[in-house]
């Protein structure tokens, strides 16, 4: 069954430059319990999609389900299929963490909540600031409320938008393994992230969009497959060689080129070596998510 659908949805905006297309015939399906990515640069449109999916946002053309509820024109059985944990820290605050949970499950209707509302403060880590004013919560925690909030009227769909931004790896762990919990009862899941080794290690199926339209819908496992090469890894204090550098990706010191055979690290290394450097720490890995991303990114790019 399908738990979310997007069908030729576009969305457009009228500027002072003209007409600007933030989505453009965007077209897929999520499955029911699926963990599925949407990825992309910034503007490419990911937010606006997930808007249009949470009713905040109507499309220009288009049409989009929840559970096969149509969020235009059965909107009440689509929000309350869906729980939407959203990128900005949006909170409250005049309340306590209890008091804000126990406010959104009136919003759909819950009643009687206090024991999934304890469940969720437990698994989030929450229990200690239940009492808590939302004002006197770090950003970290502040983000684990959005998830309780997104959460406490037991949707069978969660859209996470970004979710780990700007978190400590405390809570991106203890994030990650509740959420894939739920996944596993059944929850589908529907990820925006730019940390691509979570993509990597929870999606078992991406979407990516560039500029408004999508460019690439694949099994994880088949995205990684068509990877052509390996990636050499290194450090190097000196500047690299103009025609490696055009194929490179540099982090401060840290360099990464595409590596298909021995031969061509060899000729790499050599490279550096004529120009004065020495490359330090020098590895081979196959090519992830990240690689194919940005080789995706780069296709076609004008």
């Amino acid at each position: 069954m399908t738990a979310i659908s997007f069908q030729h949805v576009a969305k457009s905006y009228v500027t002072a430059k003209g007409a600007f297309h933030a989505l453009d015939d965007v077209s897929f399906d999520v499955q029911r319990g699926e963990f599925f990515g949407l990825l992309g640069p910034n503007g490419a449109g990911k937010t606006t999609l997930i808007s249009i999916l949470a009713g905040l946002t109507q499309a220009s053309q288009g049409a989009v389900s929840v559970m096969g509820h149509d969020v235009t024109r059965d909107f009440a059985a689509a929000r309350r299929a869906l729980g939407v944990v959203p990128q900005e820290l949006v909170f409250d605050p005049f309340f306590s963490v209890r008091e804000a949970l126990r406010i959104q499950s009136g919003y759909f209707g819950v009643r009687k909540n206090d024991d999934w509302i304890d469940e969720l403060l437990h698994n989030l880590g929450l229990s200690e600031k239940a009492n808590a004013n939302m004002r006197q919560l770090s950003g970290g925690m502040k983000r684990r409320v959005l998830v309780g909030l997104a959460l406490v009227h037991k949707p069978e769909v969660l859209v996470l938008d970004e979710p780990t931004a700007g978190v400590d790896v405390e809570l991106r762990q203890s994030l990650w393994q509740f959420v894939a919990k739920l996944n596993k009862q059944g929850t589908t899941v529907l990820l925006t992230t730019h940390y691509l080794e979570e993509a990597e290690a929870l999606c078992s199926r991406i979407a990516m969009l560039k500029q408004g339209r999508l460019v690439a819908l694949e099994r994880t496992s088949d995205l990684l497959a068509k990877a052509t090469s390996s990636i050499m890894r290194f450090k190097l204090d000196t500047p690299l060689p103009a025609h490696l550098a055009e194929q490179a990706r540099v982090t401060g010191r840290i360099v990464q080129l595409p590596a298909p055979n021995a031969q061509v690290v060899e000729e790499v290394l050599a490279q550096i070596r004529a120009a004065g450097g020495v490359a330090e720490h020098v590895e081979i890995r196959p090519a992830d998510l990240e690689d194919v991303f940005l080789s995706v990114m780069e296709q076609g790019q004008s």
